[in-house]
């Protein structure tokens, strides 16, 4: 742009098939920002990208739930976003890992990931909202609680469960779920909702959309820098909405390895 101290590249992506290799282009320039205008799964499918560069994330916040920007107290307006980033305040905070891939925000095993796996395709284009929400009552039908195994390196633990979260922060699907987890923590958590039936989940959910401590009553979280995880039987695993590993898996952290353009983080209150 004529006049400006800095040069603009704009892309925009109609196939995400090719929006990775859009961004690697994006990046052999050695940009100082890049702005990533999508949902969580766009965030997390392209964080990976970034880490051990010399270059700051932006985000606009596009997606259904934005959870990520709701971690890091970002407007969900474009407008908001936008302001965010021209503030110009960096965070460096961490990012989750599924094995050896990163991802900004949460990962689920459960039902969440068993729509995912079985959902016809188009049917969300097709049929808008109501067709996904009307094939998710028809895959909770079809859903079993299963066995998980947790060994945070210091302690094993076996129990019956409905949904596991592995959480880089709070949110999950927009709605604040895991107290526990932090970008800024330097630990992942793995919160689990235990129950042998299935309505226990609807009860977590509900309970946790209207804010109520009764969502604390069927939960148990563990927190460290890597936990085991696995499952019987065998599960798919969900990260940030995308179908990308299966158990058994290590879940890690990756402390302070990315900078994103973020509010300041809230000042903890004096002991």
């Amino acid at each position: 742009m004529a006049g400006l101290p800095y040069q603009v590249d704009a892309r925009a992506v109609e196939d995400p098939d090719k929006l990775e290799a859009v961004v690697r282009d994006v990046l052999r320039g050695d940009p100082d920002l890049v702005i990533l205008g999508g949902g969580d799964g766009t965030i997390s499918g392209l964080v990976d990208l970034l880490v051990g560069r010399d270059v700051v994330l932006g985000v606009l916040p596009l997606g259904t739930a934005n959870s990520f920007a709701r971690t890091l107290g970002i407007p969900l307006t474009v407008e908001g976003a936008v302001e965010v980033i021209r503030a110009g305040h960096r965070r460096r905070i961490d990012l989750g890992m599924i094995d050896g891939d990163y991802f900004a925000n949460c990962a689920a095993m459960g039902l969440s990931p068993q729509i995912a796996e079985t959902v016809p395709h188009g049917l969300k284009k097709l049929f808008g909202r109501i067709g996904y929400l009307g094939w998710a009552g028809f895959q909770f039908t079809r859903f079993k609680p299963f066995t998980l195994h947790v060994d945070d390196g210091t302690t094993k633990r076996k129990m019956r469960v409905v949904e596991v979260r592995i959480s880089n922060g709070p949110y999950h699907g927009g709605t604040w779920l895991v107290d526990e987890a932090s970008v800024n923590s330097g630990e992942i958590v793995v919160q689990a909702v235990r129950g042998h039936y299935k309505r226990t989940l609807i009860r977590n959910w509900a309970t946790s959309f209207l804010g109520m401590k009764e969502r604390h009553h069927d939960t148990i979280s563990f927190s460290g820098k890597a936990i085991r995880i696995d499952t019987e039987p065998r599960l798919p695993i969900s990260i940030d909405g995308e179908l990308l590993a299966e158990t058994p898996v290590t879940a890690k952290i990756a402390a302070g390895v990315i900078e994103v353009m973020a509010p300041p983080a809230p000042t903890p209150p004096a002991a």
